[in-house]
């Protein structure tokens, strides 16, 4: 019988991760191998980690985010995996995170600096700068209030010129509506 993979538990400190989500019947024959306090239940292979949980976000010292399937699923414990390449660096202090943004779904995600898919053109920001930005950018998508002394045709397009601003730019939203509002 093949010995179960087990990782270093600190390997897992202050990183950042994007899990995708899974049917529940991906960890069969698979040995659970950890059982948080929070009730997540953890499942190792050599390729990557499961994980089932009712909880995602900011764990302890990290930030793990769930990709739903789609469509997504009623319940509200999800199993998510992830391969070991997708753990990425994460602290306070340096510039990590750039944003994502789905015009279609309007949603904001950050992501890391080191995903594959980085293009280079989305400003990194610490993570303190980027939840700033990622409050605002919910606000926009979500509030029409904003807009009352804005000079436009269309919100959806005001809006898209203005997020971009937010993620290609580090104008503040402030600068950024002024000078939109200087050009109608």
């Amino acid at each position: 019988m093949e010995k179960n993979f087990r990782p270093n538990p600190n390997s897992f400190k202050n990183t950042f991760c994007v899990f995708q989500e899974v049917s529940l019947d991906s960890t069969e024959g698979l040995e659970l191998q950890y059982d948080s306090k929070s009730g997540s239940k953890y499942f190792y292979t050599k390729e990557g980690m499961f994980r089932l949980s009712n909880h995602w976000g900011r764990l302890a010292n990290s930030k793990w985010r769930l990709e739903p399937l789609d469509p997504e699923t009623e319940s509200k414990t999800k199993l998510g995996f992830a391969p070991w390449v997708n753990f990425y660096t994460d602290n306070a202090i340096e510039e990590l995170y750039y944003l994502e943004a789905n015009y279609q779904n309007k949603t904001v995600n950050y992501q890391h600096k080191m995903n594959p898919n980085y293009d280079n053109k989305a400003i990194l920001r610490t993570s303190t700068e980027t939840t700033k930005r990622i409050k605002q950018v919910r606000n926009l998508f979500n509030l029409t209030s904003w807009a009352k002394y804005m000079v436009y045709d269309d919100l959806d397009f005001l809006r898209k010129k203005i997020i971009d601003e937010l993620i290609f730019t580090n104008k503040p939203l402030e600068d950024i509506k002024r000078e939109l509002n200087d050009i109608s």
